[in-house]
């Protein structure tokens, strides 16, 4: 049986995130508002036919692969690059005792994309934070750091959107709110785990202080339905 993390999105569309997917058992997709994130059940011509039908032209769609993909001229390749998956093996975190984590909800959400916005740790849309626990750090009411979850293939849970107003790094909230999100998914009875590109040194070291290995090498792809297949479909 194949592991659940070698493809990871379409495992956390049928599971832990089905609740915000929609497609069948070839291709799943989320709201737009939420994610660009598409699961493959198998990276077939049919599987890629029925992604097709569920987004839209000119919207690009992100896809972890395990293999390298040859893609077909039916879509246009935006962006291929390597992902380092790192899990943390332990099942037990260190205690993170800061009154300056808070939880971050509906009203927060102009801040976080301000904040995501000047340090881009990944895709964050105006509903991403329907994916659930975010915790932030403010500073004279201003949102300076975060963290929160995202794909969810059972029984592991992925730590993402981690990042620091350049003006407060530092000061350690990196570390104090992915520490948070290990004890948080731990208590859940789940695994922690996160991606990170591996010319991203600062965080990919603090992942590895925090605990985390290295478990395989996966490939980001962003493509693109072009607009002129609509044109041959019509």
């Amino acid at each position: 049986m194949a592991h659940p993390l070698d493809n990871p999105i379409w495992h956390a569309l049928r599971t832990g995130n089905q609740p915000l997917a929609r497609g069948d058992d070839l291709a799943r997709v989320l709201p737009r508002e939420v994610g660009a994130f598409a699961g493959l059940a198998e990276f077939s011509p049919r599987a890629f036919a029925q992604l097709r039908e569920l987004v839209p032209a000119g919207a690009p769609v992100i896809l972890f692969t395990a293999e390298t993909l040859s893609i077909s001229n039916d879509w246009n390749l935006l962006f291929h690059k390597e992902l380092l998956q790192l899990v943390y093996p332990l099942a037990e975190a260190p205690a993170v005792a800061s009154p300056a984590l808070v939880a971050l909800g509906e009203q927060d959400i102009p801040a976080m994309l301000a904040l995501t916005a000047l340090t881009n740790p990944g895709p964050f849309l105006a509903r991403t934070i329907d994916f659930g626990g975010y915790h932030g750090v403010f500073q004279n009411g201003q949102l300076v750091a975060m963290a929160g979850q995202r794909l969810q293939p059972t029984p592991y849970t992925e730590i993402s959107a981690v990042c620091t107003h350049p003006a407060y790094l530092g000061h350690g909230y990196a570390r104090q709110l992915v520490q948070q999100q290990q004890g948080l998914i731990l208590a859940a009875e789940r695994t922690p785990f996160l991606h990170v590109y591996e010319d991203n040194t600062p965080a990919y070291t603090l992942y590895l202080k925090l605990g985390f290995q290295l478990r395989q090498r996966l490939h980001v792809y962003v493509l693109e339905k072009p607009a002129s297949l609509l044109l041959t479909i019509h």
